[in-house]
């Protein structure tokens, strides 16, 4: 497989048993996105929509993806944005970013982010707008149970 530099969206109600490559399928019921990975080496990579999850938009014509989707738990570790359909490649993170971005995002999720006073300096300035998600286990685990 190659390198995607774009995503076609679909809406679905039921995420199919093969996915195309190069295809974003959406399905609000489930609340879930899922896609092949950009980089090409043909791992699924699952995006759960909630507030404190994914979110898209869909402006009639192509679908943006907040926030950038990092695939910690695959092998590639890619990290790309999802703007208007179109592929934009973000920068690798270390482990320790990777760790730290997954710290914050639980204090997010358990509404604790700004109370917690142990953030190191590091960890503020590595967790940006474009923070990694949880393994896909927990996400899964998050949807089924929130």
């Amino acid at each position: 497989m190659t390198r995607a530099s774009q995503l076609k969206h679909r809406f679905v109600e039921n995420i199919p048993a093969s996915l195309d490559s190069g295809v974003l399928y959406i399905a609000p019921d489930y609340a879930t996105m899922i896609h092949l990975c950009c980089c090409g080496c043909g791992n699924e990579v699952v995006t759960p929509l909630s507030r404190k999850d994914w979110k898209f938009t869909f402006d009639g014509e192509s679908v943006s993806v907040h926030p950038s989707v990092g695939s910690w738990s695959l092998p590639c570790k890619s990290h790309y944005i999802i703007k208007g359909g179109v592929i934009r490649w973000a920068g690798q993170w270390t482990d320790a970013q990777i760790k730290s971005g997954r710290q914050r995002d639980l204090m997010s999720k358990r509404g604790t982010v700004g109370s917690q006073k142990s953030i190191s300096e590091f960890e503020q300035k590595t967790v940006n707008e474009h923070a990694p998600k949880p393994s896909l286990y927990r996400r899964l685990i998050d949807l089924l149970f929130s």
